[in-house]
């Protein structure tokens, strides 16, 4: 594999964001129309396609049903718009028992749970979080996520967050 430069990555990072806010723009009326709530959607590009997934939910929860009538509805929309300019695969499902977390109201409704967090970059020397979601403040104009990990308390900007989780308290973990 040759060098890519900064400049490739950050390229295709900035591509992503943007196609995932048009993709948002266009998911949610369909989600909405059908009774559910669009959580959240993420953009990856593959070697030759890219790859589109939306998580949804509602009060009684998403069926197999619910997941097919989104995604043959907004298959068509994304056809007609031709967002990816090639070859895209389009997931639609259930957020699953970790469920993404990334909305300012996801945070406040998950306060006291338990979650993952992995950043972009370090804070105080760390990248990857678990623990107790404590709390979601602004402070200065900045959104703050607050995580008890084993009894320090954490504090991230949210525009730092990659990637955030609830942590199933269910599975069985075997080492």
């Amino acid at each position: 594999m040759g060098f890519r430069p900064l400049f490739y990555f950050l390229k295709r990072l900035i591509m992503s964001d943007d196609l995932k806010d048009k993709i948002w723009q266009l998911a949610e009326p369909v989600a909405l129309s059908e009774g559910m709530e669009l959580i959240h959607v993420e953009c990856l590009k593959m070697h030759s396609r890219w790859v589109f997934r939306l998580f949804l939910d509602k009060e009684s929860g998403v069926t197999l049903g619910d997941c097919t009538s989104v995604s043959n509805q907004l298959g068509d929309i994304l056809d007609v718009h031709d967002l990816s300019h090639g070859p895209y695969t389009l997931e639609v499902s259930s957020p699953g028992l970790d469920r993404p977390i990334s909305r300012d109201r996801d945070f406040e409704r998950f306060r006291g749970a338990q979650v993952r967090i992995k950043t972009h970059i370090k804070i105080d020397g760390v990248k990857n979080f678990q623990g107790t979601l404590v709390d979601y403040v602004e402070e200065n104009g900045r959104k703050i996520v607050r995580i008890d990990v084993a009894g320090n308390i954490s504090s991230i900007p949210k525009n730092e967050i990659a990637k955030a989780n609830l942590i199933d308290e269910t599975a069985v973990i075997i080492e």
